[in-house]
């Protein structure tokens, strides 16, 4: 049997990607084949009943499993070496996607000008009126069509709905000094931008559920050191919002009280929601802030 053209690669720990697996088998997808990689999930359910599955008699599906947890960075290498196709496309276990979506990247491959391209992502809104603070982050900079994502450039890129040609994948790795949550995705878009050719393009796919503010707070704490190591390593992206109000907090030795400050203006319904995602923004830059020590030499 040949190699095929398309690898679909969904790395998953915690989330179950059942749904997403079926709804994938029932699109058009001649000539390519599903990787889902267990990343060393302390329940083996989920990875015993997707190995049960039938289609893996069929070789369309590949279950594998780590014993540990190799985190974000880790788990999309492995999926990397474990590929057979000519493309990769990178998936999130609680992803949904429409029809028709897996014969776009299909024929969007076979003209590509790209050597990696980002699909984009649509919001569930659904919840946007109970979770109105991400809904309104999700607006302001994730949800956006090609045209807004290509004026950002490689910084607008994200590591679910990313399709990338194996052979670009193999010169540039996912950085696995990337512990936890954040922006290792966007570090190897930086990185990629400089050994090959990168795209937006519209093929979105909806992403998961929205979350809390307390659960946007933790997870931004979680990134800060990330974010500052990112800053660090890309001087060039220093015009980014977030990056120059990250580095006037540390020079101003301000970080300290915006974390204090920000976490009760995110939660308070009866600011505007603009003014609790500004307030969130905030938040995130002085994370980063407070870790410039940690990475710097």
């Amino acid at each position: 049997m040949s190699d095929p053209f398309l690898s679909v690669l969904i790395p998953f720990y915690g989330d179950d990607p059942s749904r997403l697996l079926e709804a994938l088998l029932e699109q058009p997808s001649s000539d390519t084949e599903i990787v889902l990689f267990d990343d060393g999930s302390p329940d083996p359910a989920a990875f015993q009943r997707l190995n049960a599955h039938p289609a893996i008699s069929a070789g369309a599906v590949r279950v594998l499993r780590s014993d540990t947890n190799l985190q974000r960075s880790g788990a999309r290498n492995a999926l990397a070496d474990a590929a057979k196709g000519q493309w990769l496309l990178y998936l999130d276990a609680d992803m949904e996607v429409p029809a028709g979506f897996l014969p776009r990247w299909a024929a969007l491959m076979q003209e590509a000008s790209f050597d990696a391209a980002y699909g984009g992502y649509t919001l569930p809104e659904a919840q946007a009126g109970r979770f109105a603070v991400h809904a309104g982050l999700a607006r302001a900079g994730d949800v956006n069509d090609a045209a807004a994502r290509a004026s950002l450039g490689a910084s607008a890129f994200a590591g679910s709905n990313m399709a990338v040609r194996a052979a670009l994948m193999d010169r540039i790795r996912f950085d696995e000094a990337y512990r936890g949550w954040g922006w290792e995705d966007v570090d190897w878009a930086v990185r990629a931008a400089k050994a090959g050719r990168l795209a937006h393009v519209d093929n979105p796919a909806g992403h998961g559920g929205l979350q809390s503010v307390d659960s946007l707070l933790a997870k931004f704490a979680e990134g800060g050191l990330n974010y500052a190591r990112f800053l660090e390593r890309h001087p060039d992206q220093a015009s980014l919002p977030g990056a120059r109000l990250a580095r006037l907090l540390a020079q101003w030795n301000l970080f300290a009280a915006v974390k204090a400050m920000t976490p009760a203006l995110t939660r308070a319904t009866a600011l505007p929601v603009r003014a609790r995602v500004l307030a969130l923004k905030a938040y995130k830059a002085a994370c980063a802030a407070a870790a410039f020590r940690e990475v710097r030499p």
